[in-house]
């Protein structure tokens, strides 16, 4: 009898492993001008109505369910993550706007209130891109995810207007796309370090935990800044890295993908289109590490919105490893733009319009998903994009 009871209470277990649930997070990131109270409702209300509308455009989806809930247990939790950043930028507006009251005084009224626009809606996005505010959210935002990790849930980004800023560095400074050996191997080292590095080889790290180990931070012209320059300190904390990855990076496998939306990402990052800046030396490796590791990087903007601006043309993989001089192996994931989505919205109000054409949005992101995926890996509807690129190539020569 007991043998038959421990037998039943196998079973049991096994089949509770076999259904057990892996949930997929959404997390919402803020942009600018959330910093009060009001605008702060505003958002966290917007998300609200707009994450089951996501959610089910998501798992109604017929590529989706192939690619991304390409398991049974995976589910789409019910509740959006919601991570808000804009209260710690209100000190600093408060300032701002008390320095433009000095010039109501004499300023004719038009142009105040263009003054007092134009900082409630820049102040946050140039604010959130100095590094000495950017790195705290970015461990704030780090530890969301762990969390979500050890509950046993996957996570997709969604950055709005601003928060596209959070999500690129949270990708940038947080995924493990760095061999630490191979790293060693590019930079101002001594070649005993080098040889150190081959003889103890560890797993891939992130830039963020480089600085947590005390080799170094990456400047903002991409260059490795070491904080100590001896042989002994550089193999004390090399080795120091394997622990600070645990907790500076993102877990594996804990992002499934990024979508960015009414995204300005391009205007305020357009010096990564130049080929000398040094800062593109890691984001081809991030790019390589996104498409190898089946993430996807999708941007969707209203064409009426005049701070949705595209993020890149659409690639195949072979255009990206030519144009980026990168060899990507066993691509699995896609970087897809879709900028062109009709809101049916005024120019005035298309930026804030994504939760109420939420609709229209949700479409837009699954539509982004599903040609982003079959344009890396549908052969035949690659062949029909490439052919339709090539025509209208020929019509804007002519």
């Amino acid at each position: 009898m007991k043998k038959f009871l421990g037998i039943i209470l196998g079973l049991l277990i096994l089949q509770n492993i076999c259904f057990a649930q892996t949930g997929v997070s959404f997390v919402y990131i803020n942009g600018s001008n959330n910093n009060d109270e009001k605008m702060r409702n505003w958002y966290i209300e917007g998300v609200q109505k707009l994450h089951p509308v996501m959610k089910k455009k998501f798992e109604q989806n017929k590529e989706i369910k192939e690619v991304f809930l390409n398991k049974p247990q995976y589910k789409i939790n019910e509740n959006p993550v919601i991570f808000f950043w804009g209260d710690k930028s209100k000190k600093d507006l408060e300032f701002v706007q008390k320095q433009l009251d000095l010039s109501k005084a004499f300023s004719p009224t038009l142009a105040y209130k263009v003054r007092s626009m134009l900082a409630a809606y820049l102040h946050d996005a140039i604010w959130v891109q100095k590094q000495h505010n950017m790195l705290p959210i970015l461990d704030e935002l780090n530890d969301t995810v762990i969390k979500e990790a050890e509950k046993g849930n996957k996570v997709v980004l969604y950055g709005y207007s601003a928060g596209t800023f959070v999500t690129y560095e949270y990708m940038f400074n947080k995924l493990p796309y760095l061999d630490p050996e191979v790293l060693f191997n590019e930079i101002d080292v001594s070649n005993k370090v080098k040889e150190f590095a081959t003889k103890h080889p560890l797993e891939n790290t992130c830039i963020s935990a480089l600085s947590k180990a005390q080799i170094g931070t990456v400047s903002q012209n991409g260059q490795l800044l070491l904080k100590k320059i001896d042989d002994e300190s550089l193999e004390k904390s090399y080795l120091q890295l394997q622990e600070a990855t645990k907790t500076a990076c993102a877990p594996v496998s804990s992002l499934q993908g990024v979508v960015n939306f009414a995204s300005p990402l391009v205007l305020f990052y357009s010096d990564l289109a130049d080929p000398d800046y040094e800062l593109n030396y890691y984001n081809k490796l991030m790019l390589k590490y996104i498409i190898e590791n089946g993430l996807f990087f999708i941007t969707v903007n209203f064409r009426e919105d005049p701070l949705g601006f595209p993020s890149t043309k659409n690639l195949t993989i072979d255009e990206i490893e030519k144009l980026a001089n990168i060899e990507i192996e066993n691509p699995k994931g896609f970087v897809y733009d879709n900028s062109s989505v009709w809101s049916k919205r005024s120019v005035l109000f298309a930026h804030t319009s994504y939760w109420s054409a939420r609709k229209t949005f949700a479409n837009a992101v699954v539509k982004a998903f599903t040609n982003g995926y079959r344009l890396q890996y549908d052969k035949e509807f690659q062949q029909k994009v490439l052919e339709n690129n090539k025509r209208k190539i020929k019509f804007e020569m002519n």
